[in-house]
């Protein structure tokens, strides 16, 4: 059971990366950065791959140099999904990547250098259906608007961005998207909301260099939280030092939570107390572990007692509330004659979840 979504999102206009849309009613695209050595060809074509299977719709890959442009050609052909090219400075290895496939570059048109060089590189994008990202970060914004501002600001990073949205509408080129990220959660919110005002093209979020697993999950969550309820943003990427699918799951559970797009388990469980009885942590670290596979959206409430447990399962699709020796399971709201065993309930409970959803697979295929 998973309720209606109520966010009403601000009209973007929409771009294609590969085969996935950005932007206008497309979903919300989830994306992640590998953090191998582009160079080590298998590592990350084995770490996209990864991401892709956590539900991932891009990767970003950087590619600072012509060896890992060779590198990138090898990848390309690998991979189950889009992949965007990280670039700076280098006009060049745009030129190259564009050359071998890439779906996406990463790369403001002001660092680029010379005209001449832009004009290279947008034409080259425009030939090659190939869309643009521009990333600005709070953490490297250009000196002279460092000396303005003295300090990153909102303001200064929607200028920033607007300099290199300037080139690109000079050159008629309309196919780009835009982030606005900073580290600090209300310096990111602030620039997002300006830059909602100012441009049409869809929107990149992130709390950059966010930390963590844990503090990285926290920001991210209450920064993009914020925009997403306000209907700002199209595409997003978690910013954790932490393995890259941890960054996907993190982003799902962020879009499930606001009822924006949903992935696999919807868990509620309780924190557990004195009245639990089963082990409910214990249940939940198997189910979570266990059930990673399963991709179609379900809720599924795993409550110690009988004090939530029934109320929790009547809106859920399937439910486990405790009771003496052996707990009370429910299907879409209804109480069954079953009862799950308190010492093995995550045995149980696994083979249900499982089951059910073969059922609703036979149904759809029937239809």
């Amino acid at each position: 059971m998973f309720a209606q979504n109520l966010i009403k999102r601000r009209q973007s206009t929409q771009i294609r990366v590969g085969n996935v849309l950005i932007g206008g009613d497309a979903p919300i695209a989830v994306q992640s950065m590998t953090n191998t050595n582009t160079l080590d060809v298998a590592a990350t074509v084995a770490q996209i791959q990864a991401i892709a299977k956590a539900g991932a719709d891009l990767v970003r890959v950087s590619v600072p140099t012509m060896d890992a442009a060779e590198a990138f050609k090898l990848i390309k052909q690998q991979s189950p999904i889009p992949l965007v090219a990280d670039i700076h400075f280098d006009y060049r290895i745009a030129l190259k990547v564009a050359e071998y496939g890439v779906d996406c570059l990463r790369i403001n048109p002001g660092n680029i250098g010379r005209e001449d060089r832009i004009r290279a590189v947008v034409d080259c994008a425009r030939d090659h259906n190939i869309p643009i990202r521009i990333g600005v970060n709070g953490g490297s914004l250009e000196a002279d608007i460092q000396e303005k501002y003295t300090e990153p600001t909102p303001e200064a990073l929607v200028e920033s961005a607007m300099r290199h949205v300037e080139i690109l509408n000079r050159l008629n080129f309309d196919q780009f998207k835009v982030s606005v990220k900073a580290s600090d959660v209300f310096l990111a919110v602030g620039a997002y909301r300006l830059l909602a005002k100012q441009i049409k093209q869809p929107l990149h979020l992130g709390i950059t260099e966010a930390g963590g697993a844990r503090a990285g999950a926290v920001k991210s969550a209450i920064g993009l939280g914020m925009l997403l309820a306000e209907g700002i943003g199209d595409t997003l990427r978690i910013s954790l030092a932490a393995d890259p699918v941890e960054e996907v799951k993190v982003a799902f559970d962020i879009l499930k939570s606001l009822r924006i797009r949903s992935r696999g388990i919807n868990f509620i469980a309780c924190p557990s107390c004195s009245r639990q009885e089963f082990d409910v942590i214990k249940t939940m670290n198997q189910l979570e572990q266990r059930l990673e596979d399963i991709i179609d959206p379900l809720t599924v409430s795993v409550i110690g007692c009988v004090v939530n447990g029934p109320g929790e399962a009547l809106v859920s699709d399937l439910g486990v509330a405790g009771a003496s020796k052996k707990s009370g399971f429910y299907i879409n709201g209804q109480r069954q004659k079953l009862r799950l065993d308190n010492d093995n309930v995550a045995d149980q409970l696994e083979q249900q979840i499982r089951d059910y959803l073969q059922q609703k697979i036979a149904i759809r295929q029937q239809d």
